[in-house]
């Protein structure tokens, strides 16, 4: 079986207490999948690291649990980090049948550069970071590029619609949804403040000084 490996083991230990295993260099982790009985299983944490680095959220892994003769196919479906220091919390494994379609959230990375951007007062606005998708576990691609090199003038566009796809690939995302817009950049202009003076404020009457 391609992929990585990461192996896995049953873990008694649950809810609060699960920070006592945190401590030791290990991270609780959970299986779950269509028709598939839901596990709470444990792993080592540097070997985690390294599997979540190679295949992000997207690659299928091998998972090895305890005695089995044979590793589950999975992909994380889930990845929760402390706020504060980022450290691990615990991660979600989804495994997945022959056959079965799955659905997943694809980053999408912008490449190649906008030759409207060389123009001045010019900008580049992303409003869509991830899109989602549907196909077989072995199809899901781990990013999806959008290529800027067409964006030549001012208000140009590219939505969902523009992106080829593979035919593999099925979008459960509106596919009006924009994703980048070119926009000129705003100019705000300092409103002089006028004083009117009205006439006989202009020179101010000598004081008298007074007399003996």
């Amino acid at each position: 079986m391609e992929g990585l490996t990461l192996q896995t083991t049953s873990r008694n230990v649950l809810g609060k207490k699960t920070r006592f295993l945190r401590r030791q260099g290990i991270t609780p982790v959970h299986l779950f999948g269509h028709n598939v009985e839901s596990l709470a299983l444990q792993c080592d944490t540097a070997q985690l690291q390294r599997i979540i680095a190679q295949t992000g959220m997207t690659k299928l892994i091998n998972l090895e649990i305890d005695k089995e003769k044979h590793p589950r196919s999975v992909f994380i479906r889930e990845i929760q980090r402390n706020v504060i220091n980022r450290d691990l919390l615990h991660v979600d494994f989804y495994q997945i049948r022959k056959g079965e379609k799955v659905k997943a959230e694809i980053p999408i990375v912008l490449v190649g550069e906008a030759p409207v951007l060389k123009l001045k007062g010019c900008s580049l606005m992303q409003t869509l970071n991830t899109l989602s998708i549907e196909c077989m576990p072995d199809k899901l691609p781990p990013q999806i590029d959008v290529d800027l090199s067409s964006l030549e003038e001012i208000a140009q566009t590219i939505h969902i619609r523009d992106i080829p796809l593979s035919p593999d690939i099925t979008l459960t995302t509106d596919p009006d949804q924009l994703i980048v817009k070119v926009s000129e950049a705003v100019v705000e202009k300092e409103e002089e403040e006028v004083v009117v003076v009205e006439e006989g404020e202009a020179e101010a009457e000598p004081e008298q000084q007074p007399t003996d």
